[in-house]
């Protein structure tokens, strides 16, 4: 048998482990991995883990100072901070993967359906994704907010409609770059059928910057459902968000300034948490961005 050659290469590791060493090799990265693990631990056993009812209202305990009874307090009512807190988290952790996942699939449908096939159909598209993108997003949010109403499936549509035309940008110009590349222009030549060639060639090579785009807006999302909360056409009191926790500490932050603090703090570590993970999965599926 013949000797491999040394400069032969090696086998091109997989997606899965790029990420991992990405992840594994930056301190920042580890700890945002144990903010996000800790996160769904606490919004999965939210029932066991919080010490009391985050709706029972008590006119004794009213604006009290962090205790070992309340850890954080409590608020204006005589609610407990800290339990309103870990059953806000549920909101923010639903909201934050529901509304980007629902938003890739059909904004990523609409720009491959518009990369793909063009002419005008990819006009049609691309205005409507125009006119979207005119709007910042919490604007959008905002404006879609007010017409359907709060509640729980409303934020997710609105969340997003919101995220829909970035994603669908992504896909189209992913689209338009892989459509011309000799394997799907070989398979079109041999007759293949449309939805083969689409799930086959194009769906495949266009997901890395799709999940990417995907990792970078949960933390978008979870922003963004906060924002819309502490605007009260969010999560619907006395339902506790994180963003109304936020709005009703406003309201009485010369009596207890807790809510502000702990859930500012959560929004912010668990935000900045998840961005770092969204850059380190997409410096590990396209490397050229970290150089």
């Amino acid at each position: 048998m013949s000797e491999p050659s040394p400069h032969q290469l090696a086998p091109e590791p997989s997606i899965f482990r790029s990420i991992r060493d990405v992840i594994l090799g930056r301190p920042g990265t580890i700890v945002a991995v144990f903010i996000i693990l800790a996160l769904v631990f606490v919004a999965v056993f939210a029932p066991l883990l919080a010490p009391y009812d985050p709706l029972t209202q008590s006119m004794l305990k009213i604006n009290r100072t962090p205790s070992w009874e309340n850890w954080l307090g409590t608020d204006q009512f005589g609610r407990d901070v800290l339990s309103r807190m870990i059953y806000g988290s549920r909101n923010s952790l639903i909201f934050g993967l529901i509304s980007p996942f629902c938003a890739a699939i059909i904004g990523g449908t609409l720009g491959v359906v518009a990369g793909y096939f063009g002419g005008i159909v990819d006009r049609v598209i691309s205005r409507v994704v125009d006119l979207l993108l005119a709007f910042p997003e919490l604007l959008l949010a905002i404006m879609i907010a007010a017409v359907l109403g709060g509640g729980f499936w409303n934020v997710i549509i609105v969340i997003t409609i919101a995220f829909v035309p970035g994603f669908a940008r992504v896909a189209r110009a992913q689209t338009l770059s892989v459509k011309h590349e000799p394997y799907v222009e070989a398979a079109i030549s041999m007759g293949v059928r449309t939805p083969v060639i689409i799930f086959r060639h194009i769906i495949p090579n266009i997901m890395a910057p799709i999940v990417v785009l995907m990792m970078l807006w949960v933390a978008s999302a979870i922003r963004l459902e906060a924002s819309l909360s502490f605007l009260g056409i969010g999560t619907q009191a006395p339902n506790p968000s994180w963003g109304n926790i936020i709005k009703d500490g406003l309201n009485n932050i010369f009596g207890s300034p807790w809510p502000i603090i702990g859930a500012g703090a959560a929004i912010t570590l668990v935000v900045l948490a998840f961005n770092l993970v969204g850059d380190a999965v997409r410096d590990a599926l396209d490397p050229s961005t970290s150089q």
